[in-house]
């Protein structure tokens, strides 16, 4: 699967823009702020139906403008052509298409086309809350399982009925438990499907992250991702009766799977803590390539791999190194951001891979480089 082309409108600071993509590798090359992550969070639209970076869809409408159209030609076994569309104008609610054909739920389209960022943002799954890293393993799961992400949905709207009804109970001054039981029972139906598949997917993904690690970083620390959990202890059901006093003095619910998290360790070590800035980064990448392998086990086929300016602060070395590792045949279509025009140009120069290079100058992106 590869990304043929992409058409923009209004979208950020691009106010047109029509590209045509080398199926292997294309760059995006230009000083900082000039829309080269812009033109990667089109394509993360595309497949995930939302932006990698801003959670308000018309705060991604250029400037004075109505709205913004993005518009993919995605090709699949290189035979199926499917134009996808996003239409989002201002206070109105976000149109999605595929071929001409408007989705009536997001949902259905997540995993058709399925995509890897990985971004300097990415330090957010160390540094930031617990939500953060269960929006990573919760988008992972849900590329390539439907029923999880119905799970998910269900989850959170019982979860927003419950806590509502709690509120209630406080503001009224009385306490109905029969009325709570038929969230109770649906909480613990999806909750239990969640914490499960989260369990499996993590056993089977460690050895893929823990092999890019050693590869990215060359070191000898053995890496881990714990899986906190109340369920590894007890039940929902359990969870649920136990803590029924204590949600009712916080007026919302206390446990569940909403409230998991994943421990990041570096030889025992919490790498938040103890993880040098070098040490961190090749954490999350190495998260992000044993995410691409493992859904593109799962697929059958290779996701798009995007890379937002990684290459800062790396040598040419191993800058190199990590493009001859996308490369290769394990990996499909790759889009790269980066600073450095005259490094991209030599690092490709002894390359007989097929790419293009494109610069990026306040909102227009040029070819400047084509090899096929």
């Amino acid at each position: 699967m590869y990304l043929k082309n992409l058409t923009i409108h209004s979208f950020k600071n691009y106010t047109e823009a029509n590209l045509e993509f080398s199926e292997k590798i294309n760059c995006f090359v230009g000083d900082n702020g000039v829309g080269k992550t812009n033109l990667l969070d089109a394509i993360y639209y595309l497949s995930f139906c939302k932006s990698y970076f801003n959670q308000l869809d018309m705060q991604n409408i250029m400037h004075e403008a109505d709205y913004f159209t993005l518009h993919g030609q995605f090709i699949r076994n290189n035979e199926h052509n499917d134009l996808v569309s996003c239409i989002q104008k201002r206070n109105q609610r976000k149109v999605f298409k595929i071929n001409k054909k408007e989705y009536e739920r997001l949902a259905d389209h997540i995993g058709l086309f399925p995509l890897v960022m990985i971004s300097p943002y990415d330090r957010d799954l160390i540094n930031e809350g617990s939500d953060v890293r269960r929006k990573f393993i919760d988008s992972v799961i849900s590329q390539f399982d439907r029923i999880y992400l119905e799970d998910l949905i269900n989850y959170n709207k019982a979860l927003q009925q419950r806590n509502s009804l709690l509120k209630q109970f406080a503001e009224n001054k009385r306490f109905e438990f029969s009325s709570l039981e038929i969230w109770n029972m649906i909480l613990q139906k999806h909750g239990e499907n969640i914490y499960q598949k989260r369990k499996i997917f993590l056993e089977e993904f460690m050895p893929l992250f823990q092999r890019y690690f050693a590869f990215i970083a060359d070191a000898k620390e053995k890496v881990d991702i714990v899986y906190l959990s109340q369920l590894n202890t007890n039940d929902m059901e359990g969870l649920l009766k136990e803590n029924i006093q204590r949600d009712r003095a916080l007026q919302y619910t206390s446990v569940g799977i909403h409230k998991d998290d994943l421990d990041f360790t570096m030889d025992g070590f919490a790498v938040k803590k103890f993880g040098s800035q070098g040490q961190q980064k090749s954490f999350l990448i190495a998260l992000k390539l044993a995410q691409f392998e493992y859904t593109k086990n799962i697929k059958g086929f290779k996701p798009i791999l995007l890379f937002d300016d990684i290459f800062d602060k790396l040598d040419n070395t191993r800058v190199e190194q990590l493009i001859k590792l996308v490369a290769d045949q394990n990996f499909k279509q790759v889009f790269i951001t980066d600073t450095q025009t005259e490094r991209m140009l030599t690092v490709f120069e002894n390359m007989e891979i097929s790419h293009k290079i494109f610069k990026v100058e306040k909102g227009i992106a040029k070819e400047i480089l084509s090899h096929v």
